[in-house]
């Protein structure tokens, strides 16, 4: 059983499984790919008890492992499944007598362990409770992302550390199958002479003008009117799309007001309590966070969400000029 929505680490064991269980030669005629969107658990269960005539050694993986629960156990409140979500009948009936020679993958990988998510994961493993062998895929933590973009970095011989190396982070949010898809196309654009700059990670990575974005958050807070403006330039310029950048603002303004009210004082405060409420925040971020909530009061915040929500209005209201709008609102926030 393969659990969870981590990515990266999920592709590196489904290629060490079949290294593993199958030889080259064997893969063509041993390996099958079903998604129980287009079966039934019952089926898959028949074709793996079946011998093949062509393989005497099978790998078969099942993806979308969610939909062998029943409609009625995914939309049952917490109190009627417990004790109750557990396998059907052919799974259990399988278990107990596996084909020899062949391996079944079960692959859930569209709910998280926490948020959400939560209670809906809990009750694939209870579905799924007599498979033994499970392997858990959970986010990266800000650590180990952090670990891993050295390793990448190291692996493609290039310079990667500092403030650019917490931007790119920030800007894949922690995800290692981004974060290793954009380390190979910088290692590529960069090469092995010189570090990586900022430039580099605006040109090539998106949602890397995030760092622009709070470079605007700054400027702000300080009631620097030509700052902010700037940085609302250099956001067209690069071509960013504004009704998302106003998205960016209007979470980093409800989120520092929260910290407010909560009176939070340092990052790893922010992150111990985003993580308690189910919102993901990377160490950069959480103190990006607590910086803006520094920098404003409780009832400047209130009117700057205020604000952000009349801009988006104006938005979705179809005004012809986006930068105009922006402007509105970038001089509206620093008005004394």
């Amino acid at each position: 059983m393969f659990l969870g929505q981590e990515g990266y680490n999920r592709r590196l064991c489904k290629d060490a499984l079949l290294n593993r269980a199958l030889s080259t030669e064997a893969r063509a005629d041993g390996f099958t790919s079903i998604d129980l969107s287009e079966t039934t658990l019952s089926a898959i269960l028949d074709d793996a008890r079946s011998m093949s005539l062509f393989s005497s050694e099978r790998v078969i993986w099942v993806s979308s492992a969610e939909l062998a629960l029943p409609r009625r156990m995914m939309q049952a409140d917490d109190e009627e499944t417990t004790g109750s979500a557990s396998s059907d009948g052919s799974l259990t009936s399988y278990l107990e007598s596996p084909s020899p020679g062949t391996v079944v993958v079960f692959e859930a990988s569209r709910y998280d362990f926490s948020g959400d998510d939560k209670t809906k994961i809990e009750r694939v493993q209870k579905f799924f409770s007599g498979i033994r062998e499970v392997v858990e895929f959970r986010h990266f933590t800000p650590e180990s992302s952090r670990y891993l973009a050295q390793e990448l970095a190291r692996k493609h011989e290039f310079k990667l550390a500092g403030a650019e190396l917490a931007a790119l982070l920030d800007a894949v949010a922690g995800d290692a199958s981004k974060l290793e898809s954009e380390i190979e196309k910088l290692s590529l654009y960069v090469g092995k002479e010189r570090r990586v700059t900022m430039e580099d990670l605006a040109a090539l990575v998106p949602n890397a003008a995030e760092s622009t974005i709070f470079t605007l958050v700054n400027a702000l807070g300080k009631r620097d009117r030509a700052a902010a403006l700037r940085s609302l330039d250099i956001l067209i310029r690069q071509g960013e799309y504004l009704p998302l950048a106003l998205a960016f603002l209007s979470t980093q303004f409800r989120l520092a007001l929260t910290s407010k009210e909560n009176k939070i004082a340092s990052a790893q405060q922010a992150q111990a309590f985003f993580t308690r409420l189910g919102v993901r925040v990377w160490r950069e971020r959480a103190e990006q966070i607590v910086s803006t909530a520094a920098a404003f009061t409780r009832a400047q915040l209130a009117r700057a969400i205020a604000l952000i929500y009349e801009t988006d209005k104006k938005f979705r209201e179809g005004y012809r000029d986006d930068r105009v709008i922006m402007e509105t609102l970038v001089v509206a926030l620093t008005a004394k």
